[in-house]
């Protein structure tokens, strides 16, 4: 029997105004309530009104890209559609646990809230840099960054093992230039800094990890209803005691998205529901599991189009 996985992005999908026709229905305003009593009505009126400038600033994204994706998972459970497993894509495995009841709305963009700032303060602004690896297989990007950290010294590596022939690499800025430089001589066909905040998922990002670790130990964690897929080893976590760890290592460690997409398919997932702001994840999934059938919701229209498909009409 088919199978329906429930995927949640992360940063990198917003823009302003997102989520703005769900958050009008009914269920929709109760997450935004929730929302303005723990974000302030400064950041909901950034995430309906922008600046886009003040959005990008990763402790605004966060927390508002969990909201958005958790008033289309709200949408989605009032159409009666029940998925078999969920997943998130960095700061999106937040909102997997969120639908899966391991942690509630509010605790979870108090933790996400937190988990912005302190990525934000990691490392000095120009120290760090990120970016994506077109065209060239993991192994070989894996070589390139092994290249630039014995010459210079630098720390760069793997950050987001996103789907085939793409690989996003994370570290000191040399490093990742000195990365890219190596990865082409490798073959691959682009090498494009991203216009990011920090070099997320790094070991640059350690720091931080530790203090997330006690923002996260706080959090009475419960068992997910719904299996999730870990980021950090693509494996289901069945159980609130493990999510702690994982999402501490997540923070320094490789996205392994693509090995968590491959192991649904496994599983027997063929429908890919992508919830939030965006279809970057969507368009991954269709490069590693081309026959998936692949469905986004992030407002009034592709909800209903969702509800439709599964009605069968």
């Amino acid at each position: 029997m088919a199978k329906i996985a429930c995927i949640f992005p992360g940063q990198g999908s917003q823009y302003v105004g997102m989520g703005k026709e769900l958050f009008a229905t009914g269920w929709g305003q109760e997450v935004l309530t929730t929302g303005q009593r723990v974000l302030g009505e400064e950041l909901i009126r950034i995430l309906l009104e922008g600046p886009e400038e003040e959005l990008k600033k990763t402790t605004y994204t966060q927390p508002a890209i969990l909201l958005t994706s958790m008033a289309a998972w709200r949408g989605l459970q009032e159409a009666g559609i029940r998925p078999d497993y969920l997943a998130g894509h960095s700061l999106g495995e937040y909102s997997a646990y969120t639908a899966a009841g391991s942690i509630s709305l509010e605790e979870a963009l108090r933790v996400v809230r937190r988990r912005g700032e302190l990525m934000q303060a990691a490392v000095p602004e120009g120290q760090g840099a990120m970016a994506a690896i077109l065209g060239l297989e993991n192994a070989k990007v894996e070589e390139a960054c092994r290249q630039a950290r014995e010459e210079g010294g630098w720390i760069v590596g793997p950050a987001n093992y996103n789907s085939p022939g793409q690989v996003v690499i994370s570290g000191e800025t040399d490093g990742v230039q000195k990365a890219c430089h190596y990865a082409k001589e490798l073959g691959a066909k682009r090498a494009l800094p991203l216009a990011v905040s920090g070099p997320f998922h790094s070991p640059l990002m350690a720091e931080a990890g530790k203090e997330l670790r006690q923002v996260l130990a706080a959090v009475a964690w419960q068992d997910p209803n719904v299996p999730v897929i870990a980021n950090i080893d693509a494996q289901e976590v069945r159980e609130g005691s493990m999510i702690v760890e994982s999402l501490v290592r997540q923070v320094s460690g490789a996205v392994l998205w693509e090995q968590s997409i491959r192991l649904l398919g496994e599983q027997g997932v063929d429908t890919f529901i992508e919830l939030g702001p965006g279809k970057v994840l969507t368009g991954l999934v269709k490069k590693i599991l081309p026959g998936a059938t692949l469905i986004n919701v992030e407002d009034s229209s592709s909800l209903g189009k969702a509800t439709c498909i599964f009605k069968g009409e």
